[in-house]
């Protein structure tokens, strides 16, 4: 039991949550979540002297039902003051009307991950609100994914739950006409979601691999709901797929960040480079090119073993036409790193010298890597910049076996 309810919190919190703040609406989310974290406990005390149900989950979901009856019996003024501003009229006290079915559940996180991701809070609340509700993630695992503490958490929970109050934003699909445009800050979200994993500063692993898994499950159930079954949405679950493929290769058995060409491609995962690219065939449908399609495209190339002019001509082009449609500087250095595979290292660091990104570490290290071999003591000054600008034990280590072997 001690594993098992863990578990079913990680997988269940999320569905009943979601269900309960469908029926509520937001003015009652912390209702929502306490009905769910009050079930695990009773959950936790019953299986301890009664032995574990048949049917956990079911069991799990009765004792839902039955605590949100319960919550809306004893609140008469929900009924009163906030029931006429929600989708139906419904009484509330009817068993039915807390439908924790397979369809229901999967609508509801649907509906509800369209409305965590409103641009009426802030992209860093849409995350850490879609990990708490959506992912079921526990406020310490929040804080180590942010590398925040748990009262800043909870704070920018409550911060972004209030505001979604005030905003009045409902927990309902879109209208067909919308889709198009409110799927975006969805997609965004789960883009970061999937970054902070891939790219996180914490040493804590099944974190890291926790946070790209939830985003690529978000992603999934976009892809089959027939109305969010988008040509950008396959794109972005490529994406992940090629990334995360390569997740085992990145970290040595020391913890320490492996270079690209240095990683060991036994490690990659080939199913899901086989995923990533069915993904990326299913995104061709449609006249739409998005940042993930160029992206996914990208990605798809580093998966191909080998270092030839073929294999970087297409990553370079890719990166062309991904900084025409969204400029980041993440990609312009990119982007340089392609071009000086396809025209060399000089012409590279002229490229580098234009974009003038000081205080950006990559910058420096890109330099460092591009004068290496032609001006090893000014490689040194960028390795040294760049070791000072580095956020992370695991990037200053990967810079200082760059300057071990200049020296």
């Amino acid at each position: 039991m001690n594993d098992l309810i863990p578990h079913l919190f990680r997988t269940e919190y999320r569905k009943i949550v979601s269900v309960l703040c469908r029926r509520f609406g937001f003015h009652e989310i912390e209702a929502a979540e306490d009905i769910v974290s009050d079930t695990f406990l009773t959950a936790s005390q019953s299986w301890g002297i009664q032995g574990v149900p048949p049917n956990p989950v079911g069991w799990l979901y009765q004792v839902a039902k039955n605590k949100a009856k319960n919550h809306l019996h004893r609140n008469m003024i929900w009924q009163q003051k906030i029931a006429p501003g929600i989708q139906d009229n419904a009484a509330f006290s009817d068993e039915a009307d807390i439908d924790l079915s397979a369809q229901n559940i999967i609508d509801s996180q649907l509906q509800m991950m369209f409305a965590i991701c409103d641009p009426a809070i802030p992209v860093e609340s849409q995350i850490a609100l879609s990990l708490r509700v959506l992912c079921g993630f526990g406020i310490e695992e929040i804080a180590d994914a942010f590398q925040i503490n748990k009262d800043t958490v909870n704070k920018r929970l409550l911060r972004a739950k209030e505001k979604l109050r005030q905003a009045g934003i409902r927990i309902e699909a879109p209208e067909p006409a919308e889709v198009e445009a409110r799927l975006q800050p969805v997609l965004t979200t789960i883009y970061l979601l999937f970054n902070e994993g891939y790219y996180s500063v914490s040493r804590n692993k099944a974190l890291r691999r926790d946070l790209c898994l939830e985003a690529m499950r978000l992603c999934t159930m976009l892809i089959e709901n027939p109305q969010t079954d988008q040509p950008q949405v396959n794109a972005l679950l490529s994406l992940m797929c090629f990334h995360a493929s390569r997740f085992d290769a990145r970290l040595d058995g020391q913890g320490e960040l492996v270079m690209m060409e240095e990683q060991n491609t036994d490690l990659w995962n080939s199913d899901l480079i086989g995923k990533g690219g069915y993904f990326l065939r299913s995104s061709a449908k449609g006249q739409t090119l998005s940042r993930y399609h160029l992206e996914a495209a990208i990605a798809y190339w580093h998966t191909v073993k080998g270092d030839s002019f073929e294999k970087w001509e297409n990553i370079l082009q890719c990166y062309n036409q991904l900084l025409q449609l969204h400029y980041t500087p993440s990609a312009a250095l990119n982007r340089t790193y392609a071009f000086s595979k396809v025209h060399g290292k000089e012409p590279a660091i002229r490229e580098a010298e234009k974009l003038d990104l000081k205080g950006n570490h990559f910058w420096e290290l890109l330099l460092g890597d591009l004068y290496t071999g032609i001006d090893d003591q000014k490689a040194q000054v960028h390795f040294r910049n760049a070791l000072t600008l580095a956020k992370t034990e695991t990037e200053k280590q990967a810079i200082r076996k760059k300057m071990n072997v200049i020296i």
